[in-house]
């Protein structure tokens, strides 16, 4: 992600500031609100329960820009929404994780707030360097990278889905029913989001496609590292990330078909 990102898209905020800031408080207050109704609703255990807040209080994935850029939808602002939803999910998530569950069990916010800046800020800020000071070398790892990271995610979905299979086998269409709920109403808000905030179809779609869209690896490394004692708790972020990029597809082409103006 680091590699693809400039200044330009964090100076984004002063061109579209209303889109930006809906798209921001969008992510952040519609998907765990929905994250915890459904865990209510689907009566989860605990486990479960922080896997799906987890997925609902990261910030939004990068294969959104993608879906964005198929669904000819605006490609800067989803690409904006996404980095300024990661830069400042250090501080976020681990707030809202803590409001949505603290009560319920105990962690720690500050070790999850170190583990986003180990596993995404640092290497963002990497990327940025390395995108400034070496644009012609960063043009050639562009080619690679976005294989390097599918393989990387298939490795993580299929150790935890490994690791867990026998508790899958016996709830996973439960599960895997939240994990669609949980995307498809992020779709539906976010254009409800956007057309009671005035925008524009592109942005609209964007803004639909970037709260569906979640960072769902960064979920599983999440509920891996500070709930070691709730196995369950990986298991939504990796039913997540094979849902959303299964979909993701077909989103593209209905948006791109059906809800264009060209």
């Amino acid at each position: 992600m680091g590699t693809t990102l400039n200044l330009d898209n964090f100076l984004e905020v002063f061109r579209k500031p209303k889109e930006i800031v809906v798209g921001l408080l969008a992510q952040y207050i519609i998907m765990p609100v929905l994250a915890l109704i459904l865990a209510k609703l689907f009566s989860f255990d605990m486990a479960l329960t922080i896997g799906l807040i987890l997925v609902g209080t990261v910030p939004g994935g990068t294969a959104s820009d993608v879906i964005t850029f198929l669904a000819k939808g605006d490609l800067a602002l989803s690409v904006s929404l996404t980095a300024l939803s990661t830069v400042i999910s250090p501080i976020l998530t681990p707030i809202i994780t803590f409001i949505v569950i603290g009560n319920h069990i105990s962690f720690n916010p500050t070790e999850m707030f170190i583990s986003i800046v180990q596993i995404v800020i640092i290497p963002i800020i990497l990327g940025l360097l390395v995108n400034y000071k070496f644009p012609n070398f960063t043009n050639i790892l562009k080619k690679y990278l976005p294989s390097i990271s599918s393989i990387a995610i298939c490795l993580i979905i299929g150790g935890v889905l490994g690791a867990n299979k026998n508790a899958i086998i016996t709830s996973s269409w439960i599960i895997m029913l939240a994990i669609i709920l949980q995307y498809c109403f992020g779709i539906i808000l976010g254009f409800v989001v956007g057309y009671l905030s005035g925008m524009e179809r592109k942005q609209m779609i964007t803004v639909a496609i970037e709260l569906a869209f979640q960072n769902s690896g960064l979920s599983t490394s999440l509920a891996k590292t500070h709930f070691p004692d709730y196995g369950m708790a990986t298991v939504p972020g990796a039913l997540y990330s094979v849902w959303q990029n299964f979909a993701g597809s077909i989103l593209a082409h209905i948006f791109r078909k059906y809800l264009n103006e060209e």
